[in-house]
């Protein structure tokens, strides 16, 4: 099997189903689906009106971490697609990031061009510049810009591949190991580069290939749940990846700027339930080990 396609649902069964009815039928590729503890199984009624492709559930929710580890388990394929389900394929988008993996051995992970799938002339990703280790913050290479050609025709290393949608070679990820399930939710997709850099791979932008990205279908674009995993996640990553140095001054520059700053624009915003919820991001990681699996999320 060539190319596994994999994509994880959580209570979004019509979101899945869009999808599917985007991606084409090709011979030597396969589609996975995992239903992350959706509330209600849908998996049988799926599987009637898509036979070809392969469902799989968890009675409990995984996390995006976990959800696609179970796919991981379940691939065939040479090269891994993971895939937001709230994403559209374009013509040829597999074929030209499996054929960057072909061409390129040293390429463990491949992104395509990522577009807004309500506004389709705007860019979301079009690659990631390196992490500052001092902020823990980068940037996404032509966000919410308009689409004029600008980032047209590059193939070629990125500092990091986009969770939404991410071709992955098997082999990288043997040597890797698979996604990090402490992370849950936002984060993982960086953690996961971080390593398959470190097993000897490259990460890689192709915007020759093109999807669509709907974004935040699941979470919704603010929630509680979003605003705990990303401060929760954004200094975990640090602890796990940060050089000794860079992460001391990280965690000063996280409690003596970010969270006042955040603070402010959650009362500017009369987001006040936000403020517990930053609080409980920060105490989880003094009081928890890196690698536990106690998501501190109630």
């Amino acid at each position: 099997m060539k190319v596994s396609i994999i994509t994880v649902n959580f209570n979004q069964p019509r979101v899945t189903e869009e999808l599917l009815a985007t991606i084409p039928a090709i011979e030597d590729f396969e589609i996975i689906v995992v239903d992350n503890g959706s509330e209600k199984d849908v998996t049988q009624q799926l599987q009637i009106n898509y036979p070809t492709v392969k469902f799989f559930r968890s009675e409990k929710n995984l996390g995006f971490a976990g959800g696609n580890n179970l796919g991981i388990l379940q691939a065939s394929g040479e090269y891994l697609f993971f895939v937001n389900n709230d994403t559209e394929f374009t013509p040829g988008l597999m074929e030209i990031l499996s054929e960057v993996l072909d061409k390129h051995p040293e390429v463990g992970m491949v992104s395509p061009k990522i577009k807004y799938f309500y506004n389709k002339g705007m860019i979301q990703y079009a690659g990631y510049t390196p992490l500052n280790y001092y902020t823990g913050r980068n940037s996404c290479i032509g966000l919410r810009e308009n689409d004029e050609g600008q980032y047209d025709h590059i193939t070629a290393p990125t500092a990091y591949c986009h969770g939404a949608a991410m071709m992955v070679r098997k082999k990288a990820i043997e040597k890797a190991g698979m996604m990090n399930e402490n992370f849950f939710l936002y984060y993982e997709e960086l953690d996961w580069g971080e390593h398959i850099k470190r097993a000897g791979y490259q990460a890689w932008v192709c915007t020759e290939a093109l999807i669509y990205h709907k974004e935040s279908v699941s979470v919704g674009k603010n929630s509680r749940l979003k605003e705990y995993f990303m401060n929760r996640n954004r200094i975990l990553f640090m602890r796990r990846n940060a050089p000794f140095f860079k992460k001391i001054i990280f965690y000063l520059y996280f409690i003596l700027l970010v969270v006042p700053r955040n603070v402010i624009s959650y009362i500017k915003a009369k987001n006040y339930n936000y403020i517990p919820t930053l609080i409980k991001a920060v105490w989880w990681n003094l009081t928890h080990n890196k690698n536990s699996k106690d998501l501190g999320y109630r």
